[in-house]
């Protein structure tokens, strides 16, 4: 540490509000950098839950940069606008600037005489600054993301065959990339759940979560953080797909902080199925054992610290500043972003706009819809009623005829008895009568006598 002395380092963050990439990553620096007696100062405009937890840790978190009584030593600046507002307010104070992403406007570089050092998070971002901005390669660092051991902790060993798979993506919403990763785990047969905000299931404490399952679907830092806790991960984020962290392709992956630069295929249930497939508990836990030996935040801090050195020794040898290639530098930054706020300002405007119709032809849809639901609810009642009402006529009438039936069948035996009884008196009479016939029954009893003998 230059001199033995402690350091006022003033961190910049275009949000402190959401438990995302860089605002957790300004967590964890200013609270690491607190511990060993420096003072970081968080500034942002925009607050909430991580800035909440800044304040909870005693680190001062200010939306105003005229909070500060006095300049800091260092600016340590995420995103262009909040970085070059506080080089401009401080103009004495040397910084350096971070670059966490390929895609984000707001990761864009700005180039100012004071900032002495950019630093890449990995190679997709080191060939921004270097390749699509011109950053001189000599003032580009490169210090690969880490991870607070502390707080991840080794999990249990891993089943042979994975039981319990995770979505662990601020990302991952049901028009993305959550239903090829949910065809892909039925086809595995693993049960898959989802953290992240998009899936309205946040969670501010990933450490006590991913423990709980051996496969976790993740990029970037929640990737890294999956990985030191022990459990096989497949990169996967909207981008697309990428492989399996295996022993073989994990120096590679980590270069590229398992991010979009490594999500080269497309969000196929196939791919993910062959994916999932490579898992193996083995392989997984060595992985786990090299990334922390080698992703340590302790080690990061180190290297952290050095580079804030290394910038305010340059800084103190040369202190003059150049104020008038700031204020050419200022001038350009401000002719480049005006017109790009103000078309954004106008892209936002329209936003609203269609957001208000959206709204309000959701809300009249829904209205339809439910009215249009009520009065079919309410015919299918009548109807239901009409039926219940001829059913029970229906059934009065059955019942009246059964009763009938009965009666005439009642009635019909007892005609048959009599009848029975009526032909067994009349035919009883006629042979009495032919018996009592002169010649007849004597004839009679010969036929009966002659037939008794033949049979």
């Amino acid at each position: 540490m230059l001199n033995g002395s402690k350091l006022k380092i003033l961190i910049t963050n275009n949000t402190l509000a959401d438990h995302a990439g860089t605002e957790l990553y300004v967590r964890d620096l200013a609270v690491e950098l607190l511990k060993r007696g420096h003072t970081p100062i968080a500034y942002s405009t925009l607050h909430g839950a991580v800035a909440e937890e800044l304040r909870a840790a005693t680190v001062p978190v200010i939306a105003d940069l005229d909070s500060l009584a006095a300049p800091p030593d260092l600016i340590h600046g995420h995103h262009h606008l909040e970085t070059m507002t506080a080089l401009l307010r401080f103009p004495r104070v040397p910084a350096i600037y971070f670059c966490h992403g390929w895609l984000p406007w707001e990761e864009l570089p700005p180039k100012f005489p004071r900032i002495m050092r950019y630093v890449a998070v990995d190679e997709t971002c080191h060939d921004r600054l270097v390749h699509e901005h011109a950053i001189p390669e000599g003032r580009v660092r490169l210090i690969l993301n880490f991870v607070d051991l502390k707080r991840f902790k080794p999990r249990d060993p891993l089943p042979a065959k994975p039981k319990r798979t995770l979505v662990f993506s601020n990302n991952a919403t049901e028009n993305s990339n959550l239903p090829a990763i949910r065809q892909a785990c039925t086809r595995a047969k693993v049960e898959l759940d989802v953290v992240g905000s998009g899936a309205a299931n946040p969670t501010s404490r990933p450490e006590d979560v991913l423990p709980k399952y051996d496969l976790v679907f993740a990029k970037g830092r929640a990737a890294l953080e999956a990985l030191s806790v022990g459990t096989a991960v497949v990169l996967c984020d909207t981008a697309g797909v990428g492989p399996m962290v295996t022993t073989a392709n994990m120096r590679k992956l980590r270069s590229l902080n398992f991010g979009i630069r490594a999500l080269q295929n497309p969000l196929d249930p196939a791919v993910l199925v062959q994916q999932i497939a490579r898992y193996n508990a083995s392989d997984a836990m060595q992985v786990s054992s090299w990334i922390r030996q080698t992703a340590a935040m302790d080690d990061t801090m180190d290297h952290l610290i050095e580079l804030y050195e290394d910038v305010l020794e340059e800084h103190r040898k040369n202190p003059a500043a150049d104020y008038a290639a700031e204020v050419l530098a200022a001038s350009a930054y401000l002719r480049h972003w005006v017109p790009n706020l103000t078309l954004q300002r106008q892209a936002r405007a329209r936003h609203e706009t269609l957001r208000i119709e959206y709204e309000r032809l959701r809300a009249e849809c829904q209205s339809w819809h439910g009215e249009g639901l009520r009065q079919e609810g309410e015919y299918l009642r009548e109807q239901c009623q009409n039926l219940q009402r001829d059913r029970d006529a229906l059934k009065c009438q059955f019942d009246a005829f059964q009763r009938k039936y009965t009666d005439v069948e009642a009635e019909r035996d007892s005609l048959r008895s009599e009848l029975d009884r009526i032909y067994g008196s009349l035919t009883l009479q006629l042979r009495n009568r032919l018996v009592a016939l002169p010649g007849v029954g004597q004839v009679l009893r010969s036929c009966v006598k002659f037939i008794a003998g033949r049979g």
